[in-house]
């Protein structure tokens, strides 16, 4: 009943009368019986999940944040004497640390800022465990639950952002594009043959393709060429030089009809 074993991981906290004697370290302690009691506290890091809190943000979208947190006990005789249940302690702190963190958060934050939002949870939940003999090593945000109502506004968003980023490309295109066609236009107007090569370029790319569409290139000059010597409608008629006997309707000539007289 004198004989106790300290772990290599623990630390062994001997109380005399009810008062702290001593802390054993690891190996075989002897205890006075009756008199002595060991408590052991584990020194190792222990790993305490955060149950997921709900709250809402400071741009009022309502989520859903859970947490791990890791700490260790750094001074035995606080964490049994200050408090009465240390795991009890730092899982409570925790949890109204991270609602607070949510309050003070917004959503793009809890999103991509994780790393700012982890650092100011750890100093959070650090200072007053550190009263109680508790170093916290690390806090980490796990998981941000959203309504599915948010979820598909966001999706509308991104998709609306990625159709406005597209436009913009194809715009960025359009004028790269017609800038270099006005160039390319300048330089084949100074060599009309280049203009004429490029034409039986299309021609032949046009034939590779080994289908039914036909292509006949028509100058645009042949065009305005017909259209100058097109008659025009609302242009009066001219006779022909060899028409003699065409009288205007308008003139004083009478027929042989008309005068009575014999031909």
């Amino acid at each position: 009943m004198s004989l106790r074993v300290v772990q290599q991981f623990e630390r062994g906290l001997v109380f005399r009368f009810g008062r702290v004697r001593t802390v054993q370290e690891p190996g075989l302690r002897v205890l006075v019986p009756i008199v002595d009691k060991m408590r052991r506290v584990p020194m190792r890091i222990v790993t305490l999940p955060v149950p997921a809190q709900e709250g809402i943000t400071r741009d009022n979208v309502t989520v859903w944040v859970d947490a791990v947190v890791y700490f260790r006990v750094i001074d035995p005789v606080r964490a049994i004497v200050e408090v009465q249940d240390y795991m009890f302690a730092v899982a409570q702190v925790a949890q109204t640390s991270l609602r607070s963190i949510i309050g003070k958060s917004d959503l793009d934050d809890l999103l991509s800022s994780r790393e700012q939002l982890n650092k100011g949870l750890e100093v959070m939940i650090d200072s007053p465990a550190l009263g109680w003999g508790v170093h916290i090593d690390r806090v980490e945000i796990k998981d941000v639950a959203l309504p599915e109502s948010m979820k598909r506004s966001m999706s509308r968003q991104a998709e609306a952002e990625r159709e406005r980023r597209a436009r913009i490309i194809t715009a960025e295109g359009e004028l790269q594009a017609s800038s270099m066609l006005a160039e390319a236009g300048t330089r084949m107007s100074a060599a009309p043959a280049a203009l004429q090569l490029r034409l039986l370029q299309t021609v032949v790319e046009v034939a590779a393709e080994k289908n039914s569409t036909l292509v006949l290139p028509f100058p645009v000059e042949l065009l305005r060429f017909l259209e100058r010597s097109t008659l025009q409608p609302d242009q009066p008629a001219q006779s022909a030089p060899g028409d003699a006997g065409t009288v205007p309707a308008d003139s004083g000539a009478t027929t042989p009809a008309e005068t009575g007289d014999e031909p």
